[in-house]
């Protein structure tokens, strides 16, 4: 959470072997923002609405004003520009009516053509309300945002800031500064009133989902291929989140010094004070999941399925872990705060499944707490003795962009349980923290459900979802569902080989479907070349192989490879 990320991007998805219709050339966009500076953007001032029938380019920052309500129909297309950091932020008072459709989902993507999309491409969406966090001043939302959150006037717990329905934000996260990043869906101060279900980020630069305080609820949430952390909460976050799945890539994560790459983070604050209100998030029937092949990247190291810390009183109820090296983190620094936290019932970790992790099911870190028995308390109510196979999960619950063709052609994981499934039983909701109506509004009451996990016997992550829009044409206005649409690529499996490289022997590799004429160069993230390394070379089909300069110096770079039909890159990261 806000440190410098580079992502650690992963070999691009192989095409699914079936028939695939050509995407055609993109048309008009409706630019919003007209290529103004970030700094400044552009302002919505007066009631909006953006239609299906067009596609539109945030091109650069836009800010919805407080008073004012911005529409986006379902079935939309809004694609970020990555030059301009494209990003959509509602401001304290704005609202946003984002409220798609199981067959017409809104989509925010990349700007970037299919096969060439990475996270970072642009902002993301931002959400700034007026509930109640636990910073005492008001505050400036990270990511080089002009707008803030906190303070004595964020005293709404019940403010709306809108509607966000059945919503996909791919590719978003870029890096504004140095420890100053926009996330997938950044939600500050938002109160109970709004609406948030059924929404998609995939291949987030940062956290896929990040709440700074608020009181808002949500349901099906899903956190694909992000960078740092899937959910992250902060600042006095109270809300109520139920049904959400965090499927990780194990070749990203946040490779910034220390970066590690979490299922759930959550923080009382930046340091831990006792500042209220607390954070005290309630979760339950949550899937955080990570394939234990291709071999992980560096970020995965020391982290954890879930890590608590800095006196939160964040609670996860009837979930189930598997992957990371580690299960449940309690990090207390010096104060055993956290711990302190779990050990009054503050905390809680109950009934939940993790899976694989024995015997590094449960840690507790920093100050130690007179009396507390991290295997104690986790064991006491949650199950650690599984194998991730005993789960009984369909095979291809791991299916997604990069690994779609080994493990599931189709790209749409089965994560219905099988009846045979341990995980079918052993939820309960006699916790205090589970029963009544919570904050109130939208999402607030949890549904009663004897599974644990995100699923059942129905996968709600079906029709309306994208778990391999790197493949996806989004030229054609109003079409967003996966199905209907492939990029008829002449390359294919573009990948920067080690990536992050130190720069000696580097490879960029990729497909060719058929015999081509090819040039390929590095650019800086400029634009300005800085090596040919192919010009005009005679391609077989087939795969290929090509050494990359040694003498980079440290930075982010892009690999493009030209030929007659189209321009397909790459980015990577040199660091030395």
């Amino acid at each position: 959470m806000k440190k410098l990320l580079l992502p650690a991007l992963l070999a691009l998805a192989s095409l699914a072997a079936r028939a695939q219709t050509p995407c055609p050339a993109a048309g008009a966009v409706v630019a919003i923002g007209l290529g103004s500076t970030v700094t400044t953007g552009v302002e919505i001032t007066s009631n909006t609405t953006w239609t299906r029938n067009n596609i539109y380019l945030l091109d650069g920052f836009v800010y919805v004003n407080s008073g004012v309500t911005l529409t986006i129909q379902p079935g939309t297309i809004i694609k970020g520009s990555l030059p301009n950091k494209g990003a959509l932020i509602i401001r304290q008072g704005g609202v946003l009516i984002a409220d798609g459709t199981p067959t017409q989902p809104i989509v925010f993507t990349s700007n970037q053509p299919a096969g060439s999309r990475a996270p970072g491409d642009w902002g993301g969406l931002i959400i700034v309300g007026r509930a109640p966090v636990n910073l005492p001043a008001v505050t400036n939302v990270e990511g080089g945002v002009v707008a803030t959150f906190g303070g004595p006037s964020a005293n709404l717990p019940a403010d709306n800031s809108g509607i966000i329905r059945y919503v996909r934000i791919e590719y978003p996260g870029v890096a504004f500064l140095p420890n100053s990043e926009i996330n997938g869906l950044t939600l500050c101060g938002v109160g109970s009133g709004t609406t948030i279900d059924h929404v998609q980020v995939t291949g987030s630069g940062d956290d896929s989902f990040e709440w700074f305080g608020g009181t808002v609820n949500a349901k099906y949430l899903i956190a694909l291929a992000g960078t740092d952390d899937d959910f992250d909460t902060d600042n006095g976050f109270s809300g109520r989140v139920q049904y959400g799945v965090g499927l990780r890539d194990p070749r990203r994560g946040d490779i910034a010094t220390g970066g590690i790459s979490n299922g759930f983070e959550s923080d009382n604050d930046a340091t831990g004070t006792n500042n209220a209100p607390q954070t005290s998030a309630v979760f339950a029937n949550m899937s955080i999941f990570m394939p234990t092949t291709p071999a992980a990247a560096s970020p995965f190291a020391n982290a954890n399925a879930a890590q608590i810390r800095r006196n939160s009183a964040q609670s996860i109820f009837n979930s189930v872990f598997a992957g990371r090296p580690f299960g449940l983190e309690l990090n207390s620094g010096a104060s055993g705060n956290t711990q302190n936290n779990a050990q009054s019932g503050l905390l809680a970790f109950q009934n939940n499944v993790l899976a694989g992790y024995s015997p590094r099911a449960a840690r507790a870190t920093g100050g130690a707490l007179a009396g507390f028995r991290i295997n104690a308390f986790v064991g006491a109510n949650s199950d650690t003795t599984r194998t991730v196979a005993a789960l009984g999960l369909n095979a291809d619950n791991f299916a997604f962009e990069g690994v779609c063709s080994a493990v599931n052609k189709s790209c749409a994981p089965a994560f219905n349980l099988p009846a045979a499934s341990l995980l079918n039983t052993g939820a309960a909701f006699t916790n205090a923290k589970l029963t009544g109506a919570g904050n109130g509004g939208p999402n607030s009451t949890f549904d009663v459900v004897t599974y644990r996990g995100a699923f059942g016997a129905t996968n709600w992550a079906t029709g309306w979802v994208n778990f391999n829009p790197q493949i996806t044409c989004y030229n054609v206005a109003g079409q967003t569902l996966a199905t209907r649409e492939v990029a008829n690529a002449p390359l294919q499996a573009l990948s920067v080989s080690p990536n992050p490289t130190d720069g000696a022997a580097a490879t960029l590799g990729f497909d060719v479907t058929r015999a081509t004429t090819a040039t390929v160069r590095v650019v800086d993230m400029m634009g300005r070349s800085v090596a040919t390394v192919l010009n005009a070379g005679k391609l077989a089909a087939g795969p290929q192989r090509l050494l990359l300069p040694a003498t980079l110096a440290p930075g982010v770079y892009v690999a493009t490879v030209a030929t007659g039909d189209a321009v397909q890159s790459v980015r990577f990261v040199v660091t030395k």
